[in-house]
């Protein structure tokens, strides 16, 4: 009877496991960077830029990605404009495929800053990957970038689309902005 227990108790903690190791496997992660020395506190607006060579989603998919990271951004004291004038520009990257992910950003026709980023790097971003940067224009610099995988499954409905995305972005921003060292 014992080893029936023993037997019982150790195929428990393997699927336990298993299921650990599920749940891990299809967490979203995030990851986040900030400039050092930035001083986080004067960004009170921001408004959204086009990064450059990067490829858009569908109209439906650009809105419920603008929707999940404004609904984030309000919680933290920054009001969006679409005015020429804003403390931060903010501007996304989503790969549903392997894409090559770039470092500069384009305004989309607005103010140029003679002749733009002199330099663009890049990297491949993974399948179902968000890239959310935002830049100051002041000094024309990235300050804070940020990475969360999972968002997007094409094969999903809307509505779990929306949700991914909401959880997605309040864990990408939870501790935006950077605490000052």
């Amino acid at each position: 009877m014992r080893e029936i227990r023993n037997t019982f108790a150790k195929v428990g903690v393997g699927l336990m496991l298993t299921l650990v190791t599920c749940m891990v496997t299809f967490a979203q992660d995030v990851t986040t960077n900030a400039m050092p020395g930035t001083d986080f506190s004067k960004y009170h607006t921001y408004k959204w830029v086009t990064i450059a060579g990067a490829t858009p989603p569908n109209q439906i998919v650009d809105a419920q990605i603008k929707s999940a990271v404004d609904s984030q951004l309000a919680t933290k004291g920054l009001t969006k404009t679409d005015g020429d004038k804003a403390d931060l520009y903010v501007g996304y990257q989503l790969s549903l495929d392997q894409e090559k992910q770039w470092n500069a950003y384009s305004t989309g026709g607005g103010i140029r800053w003679g002749g733009g980023m002199a330099t663009a790097t890049s990297s491949n971003i993974s399948v179902g990957t968000l890239v959310l940067d935002m830049y100051d224009p002041s000094n024309k610099q990235l300050v804070w970038s940020g990475r969360a995988t999972k968002t997007i499954d094409p094969g999903n409905s809307q509505e779990k689309k929306q949700k991914n995305l909401d959880k997605a972005m309040q864990k990408l921003l939870k501790d935006f902005p950077p605490k000052q060292k």
